[in-house]
C-alpha cells in the first residue's frame, strides 16, 4: 500500500499501557526515519492494559478508521488484526514462530497481508536454564512464570515458548513448576507464596504480556523470597540475571517495516526479520544478598555486570 497524500495513519495495538516503553520506542524509531507527527504521520494507538480480550474490538475499530497499516505489539493483537482484515497491512512483533502460528507462509515470503519482526529463539530456553544451573548446581526444581491469557494449542495445551522451556528443563534433569498468572492485575504475592510452598530453588520468568511491565516488581519479590531468578532481557531490574533477546531490539526493524509499507512495499513480499542478539546481565549485589556465587566462566560471558 502506497503512502497516501498528507498524513500516513498508523494504527497500533499494544497489550500494555501508554506508560510502557514500546509505543514511545516505535514513535522514536519512525521519527529517526523522517516521520514527524502531525506533519506526515498520525498514530492511532490502542492499549489493552493487560485485557487481551479487548484486542478484537481494537482491530475492528482501526480497520473502520481506514488506517494505512496496523502495528501489533504482541501475538494476540496480531491475531486480532489478521482476522479483522486481509487488505490493510499488519506488522507484528512478539510473535512466537510466525509460520507455525499461521501468520505467514514462510519467513522469507509471508504471502499475505501480515509480516513483521520476531525475537523468538527456541535455543534460548536451554541456554538460560543452563545459566541458572551453573549458579545453582544443586538445582532440581525450578518455577517458571508465564501468562494464563496467552493462547495455547488445542492439541497439546502449550504455546511454543512454554513448550520449549518445559522440554529444555526436563532434558536438563529439572522439574518445572509452572505458575501462570492472569492479567490485567496479577496477584504476584500469591504467586510467590505458591512458588515458595512448592519447594522450588530458582525462578525463570518468561517474556509474556503479564510479566513485561513488571520485571522490577518480580525481581524484587524473587530476592525477598531468596530465589535466584533469571528474567528476560529488557527493562532494567535487580534480578540476579537477565538474559536473552529483547523486544526493544525489534523496534528498529519494526519501524523500517512500517516505513517500507508506507512507501509502497507489499507485506506479502517483505521478509519477516529475526532479532537474535542475546544479552546477559548479572547483578553481583543481588548475588551477595542471596548468598550465591557466580562462576567465573559465567561472568566472562556477561555483557553487563552490576557491582
Amino acid at each position: 500500500m502506497k503512502q497516501k497524500s498528507g498524513l500516513a495513519r498508523v494504527g497500533v495495538i499494544l497489550h500494555g499501557s501508554p506508560d510502557g516503553p514500546y509505543y514511545n520506542a516505535l514513535r522514536g524509531g519512525l521519527a529517526r526515519l523522517g516521520y514527524a507527527e502531525g506533519q506526515n504521520i498520525a498514530f492511532e494507538p490502542r492499549f489493552a492494559r493487560g485485557q487481551l480480550d479487548r484486542t478484537p474490538a481494537f482491530a475492528a475499530e482501526l480497520v473502520g478508521l481506514g488506517v494505512d497499516v496496523i502495528v501489533a505489539v504482541g501475538g494476540v493483537g496480531a491475531r486480532a488484526a489478521q482476522r479483522a482484515t486481509d487488505k490493510i497491512p499488519v506488522i507484528f512483533t512478539i510473535v512466537l514462530d510466525p509460520v507455525a502460528a499461521g501468520f505467514a507462509a514462510s519467513m522469507e515470503r509471508p504471502g499475505g497481508n501480515v509480516t513483521g519482526v520476531t525475537n523468538y529463539d527456541p535455543a534460548q530456553a536451554r541456554e538460560q536454564l543452563e545459566l541458572i544451573q551453573a549458579v545453582v548446581p544443586s538445582l532440581r526444581r525450578i518455577a517458571i512464570l508465564s501468562d494464563e491469557d496467552v493462547p495455547r494449542s488445542q492439541l497439546d495445551g502449550w504455546n511454543p515458548l512454554e513448550k520449549s522451556n518445559d522440554t529444555a528443563a526436563r532434558a536438563l534433569g529439572l522439574e518445572p513448576y509452572w505458575v501462570r498468572m492472569k492479567g490485567p492485575t496479577p496477584d504476584l504475592e500469591s504467586a510467590f507464596i505458591s512458588i515458595k510452598s512448592a519447594g522450588v530453588e530458582a525462578l525463570l520468568v518468561l517474556e509474556v504480556p503479564v510479566t513485561l511491565t513488571r520485571f522490577r516488581q518480580i525481581a524484587d519479590l524473587a530476592t525477598a523470597h531468596r530465589l535466584p531468578a533469571l528474567l528476560p532481557a529488557g527493562e532494567p531490574n535487580d534480578a540476579l540475571m537477565s538474559y536473552g533477546t529483547s523486544l526493544l531490539d525489534t523496534i528498529p526493524s519494526l519501524s523500517a517495516h512500517v516505513d517500507k509499507i508506507l512507501k509502497g512495499a507489499a507485506p506479502a513480499d517483505l521478509p519477516i526479520e529475526t532479532v537474535s542478539r542475546r544479552r546477559l546481565r548479572i547483578n553481583l549485589g543481588t548475588a551477595r544478598e542471596l548468598g550465591v556465587t557466580i562462576p567465573s566462566e559465567i561472568l566472562t560471558k556477561a555483557d553487563e555486570i552490576i557491582p
